[in-house]
């Protein structure tokens, strides 16, 4: 076979990123943190996997490209809403998942073959043209997107598809009992319905006064661990390189560009910087005309960078720039730049001792916080239990969306989930609640639940508005149903042990900072 496949074989790039979504929600453990942060991470590196390198460019593809399907399925996730539900650490650990289990493929002798991969470009639109795949189409969209050799290209392609079939060889073995079945149907037949109300600490917050000097020293001695814990878990923050927020406009050049196509893209990009001088917004002129895809949408926005991030020519003209300035065109491998410099922050590298009382006065504020949201959530219920209902006390201010609820939520509100059975994980519109669960499964009917529960940061009090047991009389019918919905918990099960074992004994360190930059945080 050749370096790179011929036109037949190469468009299943875009296939992978389909059903990465998939992949991320079956194996990617999200924000557990796996892996471990390196403060010496290469800052070209998101992640190095057992001494491989994902690239801060592939990482910044991924994360915009999980972006741009989660908003094109109609779900409305700005950048904020994305971090805050870790959405830049959950493309990350797809990614590491993904060069683990091809690794542990090379080394039980599996690989996907070229006529897997053939297969599959020839069921794929997104390169054909009059229903054949075109050649002409794909190098195009190889050059000007992708930024990847033929061959580059069709490896990641092939790494991708052999880590799916290692994790399919995994998965084969999953079998299950008649027991598991019948104890999969007790639990799903077994459901409920609960309203509930968060109260957080950052909803009081603002009420917390600074520690006086005699509070603040006595929580310094009290909580010296804790301060030292919180220092070195955010050490990127107290010690960074000089960085810079920037947008940028691209004009691409191709790699084998003649002479007279680079002088006609520069052309065209000193044609753009005069309309910026000219008074043109520049984030206006990249949505415009900037041919870089991945930030065009934003206005060119690629949030803080590193001078390590750039090639020098790129990174020196930049860097130079006071902030609201814009460079000069600037050529670099992938084309010409024009960069606007919209903050820049100064290197620093603050010591423990320099900022253990900001350190201290964060902690003491976020501690009375949660003994606030404890206080008020033990009182709501105190309330709810001398008669009033959680929908009445805490009626939302308007109807929203969920997921926008969680992004905009102030103060307590009433959330009625929808039905949700005891094989359930998480709490609907909640997450993650064992306790929670576990009480409401061990109510016989409708109640107000005796306790304010933790869950996350802050605190949870629900009542349980229905109750339904399982009914035996339908066994028989769902039992085949039952056994496949069982057979693919147990595929997972394998699939996510076999996961743990490669972190285990792998070595893999990711770079905090790189997310940071990348998703704007």
């Amino acid at each position: 076979m050749k370096d790179a496949l011929e036109p037949r074989k190469v468009v299943v790039y875009l296939f992978i990123a389909a059903i990465a979504v998939v992949f991320t929600l079956q194996f990617g453990p999200g924000s557990s943190g796996f892996s471990r942060a390196d403060p010496n991470a290469t800052p070209s590196s998101a992640a190095v996997v057992n001494g491989k390198e994902i690239s801060l460019m592939e990482f910044r593809r991924e994360y915009v490209n999980q972006l741009q399907y989660l908003r094109s399925q109609g779900q409305p996730v700005s950048e904020a809403l994305a971090r805050q539900f870790g959405l830049p650490q959950s493309v990350l650990d797809r990614m590491v998942n993904t060069e683990l289990l091809a690794q542990a493929a090379e080394r039980h002798g599996v690989k996907a073959s070229d006529e897997e991969i053939l297969k599959i470009l020839q069921q794929r639109p997104d390169f054909q043209k009059d229903g054949q795949f075109d050649y002409a189409m794909y190098q195009q969209t190889l050059r000007d997107y992708y930024r990847q050799t033929p061959a580059d290209f069709e490896e990641d392609i092939r790494r991708q598809l052999t880590a799916q079939k290692m994790i399919g060889m995994v998965q084969g073995g999953a079998v299950v009992s008649d027991d598991e079945v019948r104890t999969k149907f007790e639990k799903e037949g077994n459901q409920a319905r609960i309203v509930f109300a968060r109260f957080l600490p950052s909803m009081y917050a603002d009420k917390v006064p600074a520690p006086s000097a005699a509070d603040l020293t006595a929580y310094k001695q009290a909580h010296e661990k804790e301060i030292k814990e919180y220092y070195e878990a955010n050490r990127f923050v107290y010690q960074q390189p000089e960085r810079i927020r920037a947008r940028q406009i691209l004009v691409k050049v191709a790699p084998d560009a003649t002479p007279e196509a680079k002088a006609k893209a520069m052309e065209r990009a000193q044609a753009l910087s005069k309309e910026i001088e000219g008074g043109k917004d520049f984030a206006e002129v990249a949505k415009a005309s900037s041919e870089d895809q991945a930030t065009r949408p934003s206005g060119g926005d690629l949030g803080w960078v590193e001078s390590a991030n750039w090639e020098p020519a790129l990174a020196n003209a930049a860097f130079a720039l006071e902030p609201g300035k814009v460079t000069q065109p600037v050529e670099t491998k992938f084309g010409i730049h024009l960069v606007k410099v919209e903050e820049k922050k100064p290197a620093q590298d603050r010591k423990l001792e320099e900022v253990q009382d900001e350190i201290a006065t964060t902690l003491y504020k976020k501690d009375k916080a949660k003994e606030t949201a404890r206080a008020e959530a033990e009182k709501a219920l105190a309330t709810v239990k001398g008669g009033k209902t959680i929908s009445e006390l805490f009626k939302p201010e308007k109807e929203q969306p969920a997921l926008l609820r969680f992004e905009t939520e102030t103060r307590p509100e009433a959330v009625q989930t929808d039905t949700f059975n005891a094989a359930s994980v998480n709490v609907p519109h909640l997450g993650p609640a064992p306790d929670l669960l576990t009480a409401v499964f061990a109510s016989k009917g409708p109640q107000v639940l005796d306790q304010a529960y933790a869950v996350g940061d802050g605190f949870v009090i629900a009542q349980v508005t229905e109750r339904q047991l399982a009914d035996d009389t339908n066994f028989a019918q769902k039992k085949e149903e039952l056994r496949k919905q069982a057979v693919q918990a147990k595929q997972y099960e394998v699939a996510d042990s076999f996961l743990k074992s490669l972190r285990k004994s792998g070595d893999v360190k990711t770079n905090t900072a790189a997310l940071e930059q990348v998703s704007g945080g």
